[in-house]
């Protein structure tokens, strides 16, 4: 039984000095994988080759939106009184932000639903304007100029 600790049995990297090893994301201060989004970048051809920065600033980029995005539909969850995040709220959260809206412009969110709005064609008449143009009752009507008398004068 090997009591050193640097047997096949310990987790985690370690050096010729015998520090764990620290990942990239952890030195960013960031919780998206650092490594992972380089092999990706990698792998993906998007270039023939990768500097060291680049996956760092990727990584950053994505976690600050869904940070962004996660806060946005959280915010819509409380506002419909429920404590989890649905597709609908990320909609909402996505549509209701001019940004994002502009960013997400041709996404569409599976089960997310459309924004809620009324042409203002299809609303009723205003029946308190028209209330107010006409009288309440006859003898007011006789008093107004705008009976038939008042117009002939």
């Amino acid at each position: 039984m090997d009591v050193s600790g640097t047997g096949a049995g310990v987790k985690g990297k370690k050096g010729a000095s015998g520090r764990k090893a620290v990942t990239r994301s952890v030195k960013a201060g960031l919780q998206f994988p650092v490594g992972r989004i380089g092999r990706y970048l990698k792998k993906g051809r998007y270039a023939q080759r990768v500097g060291t920065g680049a996956p760092v600033y990727l990584a950053t980029v994505l976690e600050y939106l869904a940070a962004e995005l996660l806060e946005l539909a959280g915010n819509a969850a409380k506002d419909n009184k429920k404590s989890r995040i649905i597709p609908r709220h990320l909609l909402l959260a996505v549509r209701n932000d001019e940004e994002l809206g502009k960013l997400l412009a041709g996404v569409t969110i599976a089960h997310g639903g459309v924004l809620p709005k009324i042409n203002p064609v299809l609303l009723p008449k205003k029946t308190a304007e028209k209330a107010a143009k006409e009288p309440k009752s006859p003898k007011e009507a006789a008093k107004s100029p705008k009976t038939r008398i008042g117009w002939i004068n």
